[in-house]
């Protein structure tokens, strides 16, 4: 009997390359899948089309300023090279 292989490599899991943007990565699957079940239950915890829309808008607007606010203190703890003076003449 010939044993088959497999390309995914069974026991050990998903695994995710390590970066300091993991947590944001979580945070967004999180924002993202609240969402949808938002989008699934806004018809029948509201009647009102424009308070639906409202709310759907802003989730969308506090999930995208979480993300935002997040990544900047993320990469201000690494150092973000695009805002390190320059060391040229002046």
């Amino acid at each position: 009997m010939v044993k088959e292989t497999s390309s995914v490599p069974g026991g050990k899991g998903m695994t995710v390359a390590p970066s300091p943007f993991n947590e944001v990565k979580l945070d967004l699957g999180i924002i993202l899948a609240v969402g949808g079940l938002l989008l699934l239950a806004q018809g029948r915890m509201m009647d009102s089309l424009p308070l639906q829309l409202l709310a759907l808008t802003g989730y969308g607007v506090l999930g995208l300023i979480w993300i935002v606010v997040r990544t900047r203190r993320i990469m201000s703890k690494l150092g973000n090279p695009l805002e390190s003076p320059s060391h040229g003449p002046h």
